[in-house]
């Protein structure tokens, strides 16, 4: 195994990490304030136009539990080049596309490279440093694992006032360019390579697996029917169940269950879920809020997210710093209090709550998840031995687009039937 020995080289190489996982996941939510426009070129429906988004994370959940067999099999530098590769690849696609079918593939090639970037950068950030550091090292990984999404629609929104939704892609294409000639040129092997028999009925069931409970869940209140949907999930759930009984029965898993024997990394991995679910519902709720139910331009329903981002980013490195020196005891329940409190203040938004108490809110939301969110993963992976920290990585990046795909049903579904109710309740001022 071959590590980086100069800083100047370290910082190279994370810096390629970074901003290729940043990428990746930026790109993960560009479209979401651009689905209206999309409809009315491409003539489809609203059903159909959400599988742009849909379909994105269908494939980054299908690929990211493969990446610790990949991360054994691969070095560094053939994994990360390959998979900036397919997200190029794919962002010419979109960018060429004439048609919903061809955006909708050139989206899917994209996301084979979303779903590996992140655990590549994860799992290289803990090799190269000690673990001294990996506190604050993780608190920048998660920075880029948070601000990625949330950036998206702020810089859609502006982007769209001017150009057409082409040059989201556009835009992306020379930035994803220098991460694949970074990549050939400063990354090198970091990851022990152990090259683990290939298990094709564990990547069967794994995939199918995330597939049926992604697709299960989009189908929440799209006429499908709701006995359909949970079959589907159901079905989801057992191939998942199947592929990690599979796991342990085999001399060389593609994804070691054995980190779930550590308590506090399987209770970390479920607040991964949680936390996911409301930061990336936010991202989907509250710009149909500002723009579908209070009228306002994409524009001005980006800035009035801006201010939550940027707390964000500063508070996921101030809280990976914090951990290095006082551990995750006191962050982790406070971010999760304080996150749970703000909750409960966004579900007593009414119609007359001004803009500006969302917007601070929302900001109080994402503080204390930014808070939370990086301890609890450096916490969760601490646990583990060094021969398990790429399953670890795995199972946690894998949760993450769980929650991501049981987050928006959920809470769209919740704010469905609230709507409905409103109209029998007396509209209560903000207090």
């Amino acid at each position: 195994m071959q590590t980086a020995s100069k800083p100047a080289h370290l910082k190279a190489v994370m810096a390629l990490l970074l901003f290729g996982g940043f990428l990746s996941l930026f790109n993960e939510t560009i479209l979401n304030v651009a689905l209206s426009t999309l409809m009315e070129e491409m003539r489809v429906s609203a059903t159909t136009v959400q599988w742009l988004s849909t379909g994105y994370v269908l494939i980054v959940a299908i690929m990211v539990p493969t990446s610790a067999f990949l991360l054994h099999t691969f070095t560094t530098k053939q994994i990360y080049t390959g998979a900036m590769g397919f997200f190029l690849a794919g962002t010419v696609i979109a960018s060429l596309s004439g048609s919903f079918p061809v955006l909708l593939s050139g989206r899917m090639v994209q996301a084979v490279g979303t779903g590996l970037l992140a655990p590549i950068m994860i799992n290289t950030a803990l090799a190269i440093y000690p673990r001294e550091k990996q506190g604050v090292v993780m608190g920048i990984c998660t920075c880029v694992i948070l601000v990625g999404p949330s950036a998206g629609p702020i810089v859609s929104g502006l982007v769209l006032q001017f150009f057409s939704w082409r040059a989201l892609f556009i835009i992306l294409i020379p930035l994803a360019a220098i991460c694949v000639i970074g990549g050939l040129l400063v990354m090198g092997s970091t990851i022990e390579i152990t090259k683990p028999k290939i298990d094709a009925r564990s990547i069967f069931l794994s995939s199918s697996g995330f597939a049926l409970i992604v697709y299960g869940m989009s189908t929440v209140g799209s006429g499908v029917g709701a006995l359909v949907s949970v079959l589907i999930f159901a079905a989801g759930i057992a191939a998942l169940g199947w592929f990690a009984v599979r796991q342990l029965k085999l001399p060389q898993p593609m994804l070691d269950m054995g980190a779930f024997k550590k308590p506090y990394f399987t209770l970390g991995a479920i607040l991964v879920i949680v936390m996911q679910m409301v930061q990336f519902s936010l991202n989907i709720l509250l710009p149909m809020l500002f723009e579908s139910g209070r009228g306002m331009s994409s524009l001005t329903s980006a800035l009035t997210l801006l201010p939550a981002v940027l707390v964000c980013s500063v508070m996921t490195v101030v809280s990976g710093k914090l951990y290095d020196r006082i551990g995750g005891k006191v962050l982790i329940p406070t971010g999760l209090i304080i996150m749970c409190v703000s909750l409960i203040a966004m579900s007593r938004v009414q119609p007359s709550t001004p803009v500006a108490v969302i917007a601070c809110v929302n900001t109080l939301i994402y503080f204390g998840i930014s808070l939370a969110w990086s301890p609890d993963q450096s916490n969760a992976l601490r646990q583990l031995p060094a021969e398990l920290q790429a399953d670890g990585v795995a199972i946690v990046n894998t949760f993450i687009q769980l929650g991501s795909a049981l987050g928006t049903p959920l809470f769209v579904g919740l704010m469905s039937g609230a709507a409905c109710r409103q109209p029998r309740q007396r509209i209560l001022p903000y207090r």
